[in-house]
């Protein structure tokens, strides 16, 4: 074979290797996506649009901005944080919970109604849920004096920057953090977004929200007591700005969302840093079921963010990191994010609906496969 044609042939093979690699762009945007969503099967406001809205609020309660969720132990009851709303707030903004009295922390049923409610008073912007293995919430409050100085709950006292475990009654059983007092020591955060358990009780708080923030994951002891903190700020392998989300793989190995990075940090519980994955876009949360299938969504990626992806979920497995499909997001893709949509968190049940909350359009969808 001449030269050049050999050069020639070369490049091709490159070029299919390249897009056939789990962390390729065009692989992770033009997925096939078997999900759609059961208020309606097209996208958007049109007359196609047939159903209702999966979340059904008690009566004169309009819904506010989804925060985490978490499938409760059953697999078919769903965890919410709703912040609050019912003060007007417009679509395309954050609403908050220090000046209301409405229960943040719901739990619904698989047809969507609101089965119990708690936590009225308590939180600013709580953010982080997840739900341990004998049924306890434990909620992260991201917000507080360093979102509004001198936020404080409706009995005055001051809030944000602590993680909590409740019982399913919603009794408070443990409290990490200082209420109000954001650091970085031991037992001080700042605004902390996310928290999981560990099979033998082991704590893990994604303390931080921002990239000017802690930017580490904290360990404790199921009894709270510090164990250590890895992670530092910066863009270098096992370091983190602005991590949002976390979850753990049948191996143990916990999956950080990277988000300010564009990218999934995986460490193991020691804090040895593993890798990086950049083909789930941006992420800002990730669930990953009994089966080690992963689920990613991304709410930021757009013009301005991550230029060149596409807002939406993306569904893949953690043995292989490949991206299986893309539900690209159902409305302002691909304009930008202030003020537009995008999943920031979701779940999914034993029968792999997908759940999604979306804070600035301030409405919790429901996802269910069809093929």
């Amino acid at each position: 074979m001449p030269t050049s044609a050999r050069g020639l042939t070369s490049v091709l093979i490159a070029v299919a290797l390249a897009v056939s690699l789990p962390g390729h762009a065009a692989e992770a945007q033009t997925g096939p996506n078997p999900y759609r969503l059961v208020e309606g099967l097209q996208a958007g406001g049109g007359p196609g649009r047939i159903g209702e809205a999966w979340a059904k609020l008690p009566a004169g309660r309009a819904m506010g901005s989804p925060g985490g969720l978490h499938v409760d132990v059953d697999g078919e009851h769903i965890w919410a944080i709703v912040r609050c709303g019912n003060d007007g707030t417009p679509r395309g903004s954050q609403t908050y919970c220090n000046d209301s009295d409405l229960d943040p922390i719901l739990r619904f049923d698989p047809a969507g109604n609101v089965t119990t409610m708690f936590g009225g008073g308590r939180f600013d912007w709580p953010h982080g849920l997840h739900v341990d293995r004998d049924g306890n919430l434990w909620i992260t409050e991201a917000g507080g004096s360093d979102r509004a100085p001198g936020a404080a709950g409706l009995d005055g006292r001051p809030i944000g920057h602590q993680v909590f475990k409740f019982s399913p009654r919603g009794d408070l059983l443990m409290t990490l953090g200082e209420a109000g007092v954001s650091g970085s020591d031991a037992y001080h955060f700042t605004a902390p977004s996310d928290v999981i358990t560990a099979p033998n009780g082991d704590i893990f708080v994604v303390d931080g929200h921002n990239a000017t923030g802690n930017n580490r994951i904290v360990k404790y002891s199921r009894d709270g007591t510090f164990i250590k903190a890895f992670g530092e700020t910066g863009y270098g392998p096992g370091q983190l700005r602005g991590p949002h989300a976390i979850a753990m793989d049948s191996s143990g190995r916990l999956f950080v969302a990277d988000r300010q990075n564009q990218r999934i940090v995986i460490f193991d519980q020691d804090g040895n840093y593993l890798t990086r994955w950049t083909q789930f876009g941006m992420p800002s949360d990730i669930w990953i079921d009994d089966a080690d299938r992963i689920y990613v969504a991304d709410s930021e990626s757009d013009m301005n963010e991550n230029t060149g992806w596409e807002k939406g979920i993306r569904v893949g497995d953690v043995r292989t990191g490949w991206v299986d499909f893309f539900i690209l997001d159902p409305s302002d893709n691909p304009p930008i994010t202030a003020g537009g949509s995008g999943a920031e968190s979701l779940t999914v049940d034993r029968n792999g609906n997908i759940f999604a909350g979306e804070p600035r359009p301030q409405r919790l969808l429901k996802y269910v496969r069809i093929r």
